[in-house]
């Protein structure tokens, strides 16, 4: 990070925050804080009592009671006005934040279908909640939606952070798509269910911005203190006056003023909302959103932090580590039929076969006439067709043993063990064949980012305990878990139980009734019934249970079910 991203105030926010120091003077602001509302009130006394000084009756010799009039006056307007001067900058900078995600933003073109089938280009800004749109390989999906015809693999680690692209279709598990990830294979018809402005990515900039920022229930109970207090010591100043005067002692009403300040709790008043806001921005700086206020508290309270496996533990870019030959085939060959089949293929898996094979000396090149088959989600496997008839392919070991049986061919005896120890090794088997012999598999090794076992033992220290989510297969999860220093075991969750849980932890403390948990997770065009859901809840907290998460999974009866943070 930069100085400059450093500084705790820019020049921008400094201009900004010094307008916004006077704008938020206007009373009817200033009654959402009621204790610097009382100063503010005590302001606006001592400066009539500047121009007046014997306004209330107040006796004193000379012009030294104008003078101190004066001086308290000025000293209760600086209060105030460093109040909203710090609360300006926690906003500036909070809107500073928002700037930088607002340039993550593209205005692309998008493919909208007309009802009479054709298409018509328009601004992605432009789009309407229940518009079609066409995405295909290298396009950026103009808005949210849900995918109604198609299945690709989409990036969409502008938004997750996940490098591994997901597979997203129509009626599944996952048919939803977020504005501005990108579509890598195949084509999608994407429904758009949101409205202008109010896209994923449109919320995230408000929540920075504070926009959509509430008080916390901590925030509402100090609140309350402070008023309370304020009002004990209001009543303990109002009283001071006739005692003073039956004591035969004349108290000056800016003296009053400038006690009652000092006694109530002045600063804190001040400063909490600027806190909150400040809390807020903070996380942000650590390319984290937060959702609320209340999930910045809640962070003091976690005991439990789940944690997904690719892209947050590892780095999820799986690169080739060795070939295993089977059925007796000859390694050279496996590396010669791996490396033809990656010469064009650009995904980090492709391109780090290429380089191992290049490694252990394979010299494979393009060979003229050659047609290359591209990666897809209904294939599960790619490959090239070379002039003289021969086939090579590479993917998932299902779909290789499904396209060689088809041409005749059979399984080696020893593949399902080479794929079981890659996967005990924690990696990710990718099988090759050539026509209707597979050769071997390639082992891909989604390895472990630095410095992650450091981090899990400081959160260990801090008495917070890790547990893994994955959807892998359980052999690799295990493995990276002991790898990276997980203390739980990992937690093993289906796609809808996986879709569940996201939906819910990412709207902590908000109720969702079963229909629209399965409106969320299967969408309109599901198979099943909503009492699937009740069924899946039911699995996800035993699952938890077992993992040692507790019971943040709650029933709101009648209602529907919660995301319980504070558990």
């Amino acid at each position: 990070m930069s100085k400059k991203n450093q500084k705790l105030v820019t020049p921008d926010i400094f201009r900004q925050a010094v307008i916004g120091s006077f704008t938020k003077l206007n009373p009817l602001y200033m009654m959402k804080n009621p204790v610097m509302f009382v100063v503010e009130i005590g302001f606006f006394i001592t400066l009539l009592l500047s121009i007046f000084p014997g306004l209330f009756g107040d006796i004193s010799n000379g012009s030294n009671l104008r003078v101190y009039n004066i001086i308290v006056c000025v000293v209760l307007f600086i209060t105030v006005l460093f109040a909203n001067f710090a609360e300006s900058v926690a906003e500036g900078r909070g809107k500073a934040q928002a700037a930088s995600l607002k340039k993550t933003q593209k205005d692309t073109q998008a493919r909208v279908l007309l009802p009479d089938g054709t298409e018509k280009m328009v601004m992605s800004s432009e789009l309407k909640k229940g518009d079609i749109v066409m995405v295909s390989a290298g396009e950026i999906i103009p808005g949210d939606g849900e995918v109604i015809e198609g299945i690709a693999s989409v990036d969409e680690s502008a938004i997750t952070g996940e490098s591994a692209p997901v597979v997203r279709e129509s009626g599944g598990d996952f048919c939803s798509v977020t504005g501005g990830t990108t579509v890598v294979s195949d084509w999608l018809k994407i429904k758009i269910t949101s409205e202008p402005g109010n896209s994923f990515l449109d919320r995230m900039i408000a929540l920075v911005e504070g926009a959509s920022r509430k008080k916390t229930p901590n925030e509402i109970a100090l609140s309350t203190l402070l008023v309370s207090l304020t009002i004990i010591f209001l009543i303990v100043i109002v009283t001071l006056y006739p005692i003073g005067i039956y004591s035969g002692v004349q108290l000056q009403t800016s003296t009053l003023i400038a006690l009652c300040v000092c006694l109530i709790p002045t600063t804190i008043g001040g400063l909490l909302s600027a806190i909150g806001i400040a809390g807020m921005d903070r996380v942000t700086r650590f390319n984290v959103i937060a959702m609320s206020g209340k999930a910045v508290e809640a962070c003091g309270d976690v005991d439990t932090m789940i944690l997904d496996k690719t892209g947050t533990i590892t780095y999820g870019n799986r690169l080739a580590a060795d070939f295993f030959p089977v059925g007796g085939a000859n390694r050279s060959d496996l590396i010669r039929c791996a490396a033809l089949t990656s010469l064009r293929d650009e995904t980090p898996e492709g391109k780090s076969t290429l380089e191992l094979a290049k490694r252990l000396g394979d010299q494979s090149r393009e060979t003229a006439g050659a047609e290359y088959i591209e990666f897809t989600a209904q294939t599960r496997m790619s490959g090239v067709d070379l002039p003289d008839g021969t086939k090579i392919r590479k993917g998932a070991a299902e779909a290789i043993e499904k396209y060689v049986k088809a041409m005749g061919g059979s399984v080696p005896a020893d593949l399902h063990d080479e794929v079981d120890k890659i996967s005990s090794l924690g990696g990710t088997p990718l099988t090759v064949c050539e026509n209707k012999t597979i050769l071997g598999v390639i082992y891909l090794k989604d390895t472990v980012k630095p410095g992650m076992v450091e981090r899990f033992e400081r959160l260990r220290a801090m008495g917070i305990r890790t547990i893994m989510c994955t959807g892998d297969n359980p052999l690799t999860a295990a493995t990276i878990a002991k790898e990276a220093g997980v203390d739980g075991m990992p937690l093993h969750l289906t796609k809808s139980e996986y879709a569940i849980c996201e939906l819910l932890a990412l709207h902590a403390g908000q109720t969702f009734s079963k229909e629209q948990i399965y409106e969320a997770v299967f969408g309109y065009d599901g198979t099943a019934d909503d009492t699937a859901i009740t069924q899946h809840i039911k699995n996800i907290r035993a699952k938890l249970r077992v993992a040692g998460a507790g019971e943040v999974l709650q029933t709101i009866w009648g209602v529907g079910y919660q995301w319980q943070n504070e558990n």
